[in-house]
């Protein structure tokens, strides 16, 4: 695929890459060696990614149950563990990695998605999200092993404000609103979704929700939207893998296949943002009546609050 050249040269457009893991279940040396293996690949030739995003439970594989407390891990470490896999890959190429990790916070643990920066010999987390909506339903049983994240924060990439939503936290609709009225103009969404449910030319309803979810996030808000989905199968369940790249224009830019492990690669223009957002102010027109929507007081909030 080549680098867009609708708009002016000057403009620096960033090289993005997704890793479609298929993590060996509670195998954390193991998977950390795969992903490796899927840096020295990205590292090959002149056209080195600027960031790199891995699903949800990348290194641990996500029905872990109780096998969390054993194999969740302090988030400084898990930064070096992902450090020197890339360095190992990649030697002293910089980059900026987004993964899906269980982290162990002195005792309380979270379903977390973390946003590093790697330059030379040194590293620094720019970001740890914590995931807000657990799912305990159907075959999921988050809330009974992990704590909920507590807020949303937007913070700085290399090429524009970031967010993180995992997995559930995208489906609904008021995190991703809260991400680009604070400044994002990407979202990373790491992702652990089983397959359910059949559409009538034989595609898995899942994939079809979240694909339609996914560009309703990027056509609404004027932004990118990166998905990395975990794939492989777990206890029976099935994964979707289907990564994809999505420009603030709802068009899929880059996707991967729903089965077995692989490397997409594609491109972020922030003004394509620009552009989407001029041609449809939406965003304007939501910050500006925000503040009223929120003070509505038939709303379930804490009352004391401003």
């Amino acid at each position: 695929m080549e680098a867009p050249t609708s708009l002016a040269a000057a403009t620096p457009v960033a090289n993005v890459a997704i890793v479609q893991m298929k993590p060996l279940k509670g195998q954390y040396a193991r998977n950390l060696e795969e992903a490796s293996r899927a840096f020295a690949q990205l590292a090959q030739g002149e056209a080195k990614p600027n960031a790199v995003l891995l699903p949800e439970a990348a290194m641990t594989g996500y029905f872990l149950e109780g096998a969390v407390y054993d194999l969740a891990l302090p988030a400084q470490r898990f930064a070096s563990d992902l450090a020197s896999a890339w360095r190992s890959a990649a030697g002293d190429a910089p980059v900026e990695l987004c993964c899906g990790f269980y982290e162990n916070d002195a005792g309380t643990y979270y379903n977390s998605a973390m946003y590093l920066r790697v330059r030379g010999d040194a590293h620094e987390i720019v970001h740890v999200h914590r995931k807000m909506f657990l799912p305990t339903y159907g075959v999921f049983d988050e809330e009974r092993f992990h704590s909920r994240g507590r807020r949303l924060s937007v913070f700085d990439t290399a090429f524009g404000r970031g967010a993180m939503l995992i997995c559930e936290d995208a489906w609904h609709a008021i995190t991703s609103t809260i991400a680009a009225v604070k400044g994002a103009r990407v979202i990373f969404v790491p992702s652990a979704a089983p397959g359910r449910g059949i559409e009538g030319d034989g595609e898995l309803t899942s994939i079809v929700r979240w694909r339609e979810l996914l560009r309703g996030i990027a056509m609404e808000h004027g932004l990118y939207v990166i998905y990395a989905g975990l794939a492989g199968f777990e206890g029976g369940k099935g994964m979707t893998g289907s990564s994809c790249i999505i420009d603030p224009w709802g068009r899929i830019q880059v996707s991967a296949p729903a089965i077995g492990a692989c490397i997409v690669r594609g491109f972020i223009d922030p003004r394509e943002a620009d552009l989407a957002r001029a041609s449809l102010p939406l965003l304007g027109d939501l910050a500006a009546v925000l503040p009223d929507l929120l003070l509505d007081d038939e709303l379930p909030l804490p009352k004391g609050r401003s």
